[in-house]
């Protein structure tokens, strides 16, 4: 039994386009109660030193995304496959099988733990097959110009940003919107936010909870 009495806790898939706040909604969820699933985390440790993944790539990409110690290049291969959609859907083709295994590991693992939420967080949950493991698919979106400040914010250059965004499409959100059980902007400040992501949460977890779950992320006494 989890915390909620129910034979497992939900579990809420969060994705949307680069930029738009997937990783502070997850922290949000992780500071009311939730275990995170980072898919990006998860997709690192597939590509690692020894992985399996590594000698398909490459076969496939060459030497040359390779550092000196056999390590992936990440820059080198993100240069690659951005601008180059069939490259980035081979890429895709060899990471997505090994990332979803350890996905299913890790939340085999937060499962057994007994929260009242496990969330995984992947900017390819829908294309993935990840969305399949969730309850719910929230999509986290904001404006244009916000996701695009936001990411220069982080260090991005420019152009890197613009290759970036033009692979996963401009209408990369209004494609995810059919798999979406909530659709949630993070325009505005973190405290308006945050609001709108303790209305979800409380909204997500009503019909197991029987009312016992407040706006707040705290059980009712």
């Amino acid at each position: 039994m989890t915390a909620s009495g129910a034979e497992r806790p939900i579990v809420i898939g969060l994705t949307g386009p680069i930029g738009c706040g997937k990783s502070t909604v997850a922290g949000m969820l992780r500071d009311l109660g939730a275990s995170v699933i980072d898919a990006d985390v998860l997709a690192r440790e597939a590509t690692g030193p020894g992985r399996p993944t590594l000698a398909p790539i490459r076969e496939r990409f060459g030497s040359t995304v390779f550092a000196a110690d056999g390590s992936l290049d990440r820059a080198a291969l993100a240069a690659v496959v951005f601008s180059d959609p069939k490259a980035l859907a081979d890429l895709e083709a060899i990471v997505h099988p090994a990332v979803r295994v350890l996905v299913d590991v890790a939340l085999e693992s937060a499962v057994a733990a007994g929260p009242l939420v496990v969330v995984i967080e992947a900017i390819k949950l829908v294309e993935g097959g990840l969305a399949e493991r969730c309850d719910e698919v929230w999509l986290i979106e904001c404006s244009a110009d916000t996701q695009r400040q936001r990411g220069l914010a982080r260090g991005a250059t420019a152009d890197d940003l613009e290759r970036r965004l033009a692979a996963q499409g401009p209408d990369l959100a209004d494609r995810l919107a059919a798999a979406a059980t909530r659709r949630l902007s993070t325009d505005g400040s973190l405290a308006e936010t945050r609001d709108r992501v303790e209305d979800a949460l409380a909204e997500a977890l009503a019909p197991a909870m029987g009312g016992l779950f407040s706006r707040d992320g705290a059980r009712d006494a």
